[in-house]
């Protein structure tokens, strides 16, 4: 996917190694770095495709916190889980943090940057993955993961939705 959907959202390369993926949410840029960086949220909207739960949500948003991730697929049970390190988090504006998949589909560790920029009362997102390889970059590029991510920004509009009322 290269370009925009209706509901803001793109997915483009960038150089040789990096995707950045943007997208409008209307809310204030901290309640929405709070939906990014607490796990009681984050398990509610970072789920990808439709059948899939979070059993497992640790972020602990500080420079050498931890996140773990543990994603169940509901009708087989399997599981794919992820760790990183915050290595930057500037509360509400940025987080940079690494991610690792502990059954790696891609070579490496991705270094993912995600800003919060508030403008009139909506924050748009953008988060650049920087991957080890081109070759990385073009395989999560063809792996079909926008619609994944684009089902998660929906699960977080409706998230942010709730929080708000």
């Amino acid at each position: 996917m290269d370009g925009k959907n209706d509901k803001g959202f793109t997915v483009a390369p960038s150089g040789d190694l990096d995707i950045v993926m943007t997208r409008l949410f209307d809310a204030p840029r901290r309640m929405v770095f709070d939906a990014f960086t607490r796990p009681e949220l984050v398990k509610r909207w970072l789920l990808g495709p439709d059948g899939w739960t979070m059993p497992v949500c640790e972020r602990d948003p500080q420079p050498g916190g931890r996140i773990r991730y543990v994603w169940r697929r509901d009708k087989d049970g399997s599981q794919m889980g992820m760790h990183g390190t915050f290595r930057e988090v500037v509360a509400p504006e940025r987080t940079v943090h690494g991610e690792q998949f502990d059954d790696p589909w891609y070579p490496g560790e991705a270094i993912v940057t995600t800003v919060f920029d508030e403008r009139a009362g909506k924050t748009t997102v953008t988060m650049t993955m920087h991957m080890q390889t081109r070759e990385a970059r073009d395989g999560v590029l063809k792996s079909g993961m926008e619609t994944g991510v684009a089902r998660s920004y929906e699960r977080l509009d409706e998230v942010l939705a709730s929080v708000a009322a």
